[in-house]
């Protein structure tokens, strides 16, 4: 029994170490691909939360309040949105990335990682303590994904922004499938290692479960082009002086952009790409 014990310990640890080398070469490709890995100087863990806490109202309406400011809009669930689509894009970087790297997933539920607002991009994360998802090679790279993200992050995140600043959640499944895109995109562009296959597989597996099931049209060709266009729109359009996301479902239609006015009395006229807004 103990050798049995200290074999299963042993293991446990190697494991550990080839995901924590698995995430510094995918946290390499950009900041939404980056998450801090095992101990940390009490410095650099300074001001680290568990993730469960930005499920919450109070540190979700701090942290949108900071968004809001950094964006320059007025209306909060604009700033939430941002909030949101920008978590999400976070969360299925990493777990993309590990999939298509290695086939394997680490485990990002909520009461094991941790966050901190980023000092101008987004969120930082950490896991003191990475390990993979124990049943993720028997379930599927799919199904990994879909339960360490979509399940036990997206659902409780997007019940919070919902019910604290009234995001639809037609627009919140939107902002999570874009972000998935998004991900997509970068990873195939930069990650020369990644199982390209096993990437889209994943994606399209993903798009057609809830909560992302009918957020958009997604085609891929046999050279890996990709394309998305979302049903819905994350609001991003009311920002003073920003235009609408090249995915957003107002793209194609000059006549409305137009002749609507924001807010802030500027004209939608110009279009931005997501993975341009968000610094990816």
């Amino acid at each position: 029994m103990v050798r049995n014990t200290a074999h299963t310990a042993h293991t446990a640890h190697t494991a550990a170490l080839g995901l924590a080398g698995r995430l510094e070469r995918i946290s390499a490709v950009g900041p939404y691909f980056a998450v801090h890995c095992g101990d940390l100087p009490d410095s650099d863990a300074a001001g680290f939360r568990p993730m469960t806490e930005l499920y919450e109202d109070g540190a979700l309406t701090a942290y949108t309040e900071t968004v809001r400011g950094r964006m320059g809009v007025d209306q909060p669930r604009v700033a939430a949105s941002t909030v949101q689509l920008g978590t999400a894009s976070r969360l299925w970087s990493i777990a993309l990335a590990a999939a298509a790297v290695g086939g394997r997933v680490p485990d990002l539920h909520p009461r094991t990682l941790w966050w901190r607002p980023g000092a101008s991009g987004p969120v930082e994360l950490w896991l003191p303590v990475p390990r993979e998802l124990p049943d993720a090679a028997a379930d599927g790279p799919a199904d990994a994904v879909h339960r360490t993200v979509a399940e036990a992050n997206l659902r409780p995140l997007a019940d919070a922004v919902h019910r604290v600043f009234g995001v639809s959640p037609h627009i919140l499944r939107g902002n999570a499938a874009s972000a998935l895109i998004g991900s997509l995109r970068v990873l195939l562009a930069r990650v020369p290692e990644a199982d390209r296959a096993a990437a889209l597989s994943v994606v399209r597996d993903l798009l057609g479960r809830e909560p992302l099931a009918g957020a958009g049209d997604f085609t891929a060709d046999a050279d890996g082009n990709i394309a998305f266009r979302r049903r819905s729109c994350c609001l991003y359009y009311r920002v003073p002086g920003a235009g609408v996301c090249g995915d957003c479902v107002l793209t194609g239609r000059p006549s409305r952009a137009d002749r609507t006015t924001l807010d802030s009395g500027t004209t939608r006229n110009s279009r931005t790409d997501r993975t341009t807004r968000n610094s990816r």
